[in-house]
């Protein structure tokens, strides 16, 4: 009994320990990440205009000094703070119906990072199980997935964009569903392409030698190494998203007139561009803005997930 007692003991205690390993390992990670990303400064700039964007879309209501939609005919075309005639009341300005141009913006961010959030993380999670199954079983079911894949990415993909949304009618539903669907196509061949390659390492030979079952290789050798350069996609896809929902809201094919968006926006100041510019420039400086520092953050994530840049910046 004492030594049945000592043995419980004994395995409690290794399996303390090794917990104990596994949180200095992700400590140490998480540590290592963020040295990485203190040394260079355009990714840690990226990711803080990216924090600023998720945190203005959170706490909209809170953040705007007027309601997006509220309507003031005496005080339309009002100049920002700086120009001629501007007041402390509207510091970007006012559209054609008295709309505080800054509120309209901060709300706007609600859509774009919605678009760009949830649309991508629908194209990620399917195309990744898509391409798995794709370069995992390989031949017919692969022929077939592939085909259709590249059947898909052949099409012009800003009028096939343009196409589904002129059906489907003005929504942010729709306008998420689209993107999620036409983006599939990008993460199942990026996911097929590693798997491809991963099935030739050692360790999943040595997987698959001494008989572990399919799902335990793919959800414990392979998906953990997909997850890097599936991530650094979908930053940069998220950042296309946006500019893509801009676009379609400057054709009107986005979400309805009366929700506040950047592409509404730049819609409704472009007949005002060149005696009211503020209209459309300060919405068209928050799409590259965004745009810029997605960009900046995926090119550090980008050369982080890759050992070789990461042994470089150390």
């Amino acid at each position: 009994m004492e030594k049945e007692n000592g043995d419980i003991t004994n395995n409690n205690s290794t399996g303390l320990i090794v917990d104990e390993q596994e949180d200095r390992s992700i400590r140490k990670k998480i540590q290592d990440l963020w040295r990485l990303l203190w040394r260079d400064k355009s990714g840690l700039l990226g990711l803080t205009i990216f924090l600023i964007l998720v945190f203005a879309a959170i706490f909209a209501p809170m953040l705007s000094p007027h309601d997006p939609l509220q309507q003031n005919l005496i005080m339309s075309r009002q100049p920002p703070i700086w120009a001629e005639g501007g007041t402390t009341e509207h510091i970007l300005g006012t559209d054609n119906l008295g709309r505080d141009i800054f509120s309209r913006i901060i709300y706007g961010t609600r859509v774009s990072i919605m678009v760009g959030f949830l649309g991508v993380s629908m194209a990620f999670s399917l195309g990744m199980m898509i391409g798995l199954v794709a370069g995992y079983k390989g031949g017919t079911v692969d022929n077939v997935i592939m085909t259709l894949t590249n059947m898909v990415l052949s099409l012009p993909y800003l009028v096939f964009v343009v196409f589904i949304a002129a059906i489907l009618g003005n929504s942010l539903l729709n306008v998420i569903l689209i993107f999620g669907f036409t983006d599939i196509p990008i993460f199942v061949r990026v996911t097929r392409g590693e798997v491809l390659r991963l099935r030739e390492e050692g360790y999943i030979e040595a997987a698959m030698s001494i008989g572990q079952k399919t799902p335990v290789i793919i959800f414990k050798h392979i998906m953990p190494n997909l997850l890097g350069p599936l991530i650094t996609l979908a930053t940069f896809e998220m950042s296309a998203m946006i500019f893509y929902e801009a676009g379609l809201g400057f054709l009107g094919l986005s979400v309805p007139p009366t929700v506040p968006s950047w592409g509404n926006m730049l819609a409704e100041g472009r007949q005002y561009l060149t005696i009211y510019p503020w209209m459309s420039i300060y919405p068209g400086l928050a799409i590259v803005l965004t745009g810029f520092g997605m960009n900046l953050f995926g090119d550090w994530l980008r050369d982080v997930m890759d050992p070789r840049m990461r042994l470089m910046k150390k």
